[in-house]
C-alpha cells in the first residue's frame, strides 16, 4: 500500500470518529499499544495501526472468498445492526443481526434440525400441502411455530454448515458468539473499541464500535474485499 493511500484511507477513518475509544476506566489491558491518549474523558485510538489491521482483515477475507468459505456477520447491538444486516446480505453472506441464539456453533446439529424444519413448513405453506393436511387449529400452531422459527433463524437460513470464520462488530458484547467461536477454533475477524478483549479476534479491527459511521465504512472494505476475492 503506497504512502498517500495510506493518508487517505487514515483520514477517511479520521473523520468518521474512528479513534474515539471508551473512556480509560473502561479499558481492557490488551488495548494499552494501541491508545495514543486522551481527549477529555475519552481515549484515543491510534488510527495508523488501524489502517494496518483493516488491511490485515481485508486481505484474510478476500482469502476466504477465494477458498468458497462462510463468513458468519455477527452484530445485534441496536446501533448497527441493521448496518450488519445490509453488509452480510450484499455479498449473500449469513448474519446475526439480533442477539445470538446461543448454540449456534456449539450445537450445530441441533440448530440445522431447526433451519431443517422452516425449510419444510416454508415448502409445505408454498405448495398448499399443510391446508389438505391440517385442520384450521393445527395450521395456525404451524403458522405461530413458522414464525418463531423465522424470528429466531433469522439471518442463517442460508447456513448448511457452521460458519468458517465470524465478522463480529462488538466482541465484548457479542461475548457468547465469540466464546462459542473461539471454543470451536473459529477465526474471528473484529471491529472492536478499547473495552474488548484483543486476545479475542485473530484480526483485530481496532476502532469506535459504536459509531454508525466508522462501523458502515469498515464493513463496507471488507465487504468490497470478500466480493473482489469471490471475483478472483
Amino acid at each position: 500500500m503506497t504512502m498517500g493511500t495510506d493518508t487517505a484511507e487514515l483520514k477517511r477513518l479520521f473523520d468518521t470518529g474512528a479513534h474515539f475509544a471508551q473512556v480509560k476506566s473502561r479499558r481492557h489491558p490488551s488495548m494499552k499499544p494501541f491508545l495514543v491518549g486522551t481527549k477529555g474523558r475519552q481515549e484515543i485510538i491510534d488510527l495508523t495501526k488501524t489502517v494496518e489491521q483493516l488491511e490485515a482483515a481485508k486481505a484474510a477475507m478476500a482469502a476466504l472468498a477465494k477458498e468458497g468459505k462462510t463468513v458468519l456477520f455477527v452484530g445485534g447491538k441496536v446501533e448497527i445492526a441493521a448496518l450488519v444486516k445490509k453488509a452480510a446480505q450484499s455479498i449473500s453472506a449469513p448474519y446475526v443481526a439480533a442477539r445470538w441464539l446461543g448454540g449456534t456453533i456449539s450445537n450445530w446439529t441441533e440448530i440445522k434440525k431447526r433451519i431443517d424444519r422452516l425449510a419444510e413448513l416454508i415448502e409445505k405453506s408454498a405448495a398448499g400441502t399443510l391446508a389438505k393436511q391440517h385442520t384450521k387449529l393445527e395450521l395456525v400452531y404451524l403458522d405461530r411455530e413458522k414464525k418463531r422459527l423465522l424470528e429466531r433463524l433469522d439471518g442463517i437460513t442460508t447456513l448448511a454448515k457452521r460458519p468458517d470464520a465470524l465478522l463480529v462488530v462488538d466482541t465484548k458484547h457479542e461475548k457468547h458468539a465469540v466464546k462459542e467461536a473461539n471454543d470451536a477454533g473459529i477465526p474471528i475477524i473484529a471491529i472492536m473499541s478499547s473495552d474488548c478483549d484483543l486476545r479475542e479476534a485473530a484480526y483485530p479491527i481496532v476502532a469506535n464500535d459504536t459509531s454508525r459511521k466508522t462501523v458502515e465504512v469498515i464493513l463496507s472494505e471488507l465487504v468490497e474485499a470478500f466480493a473482489k476475492g469471490q471475483a478472483a
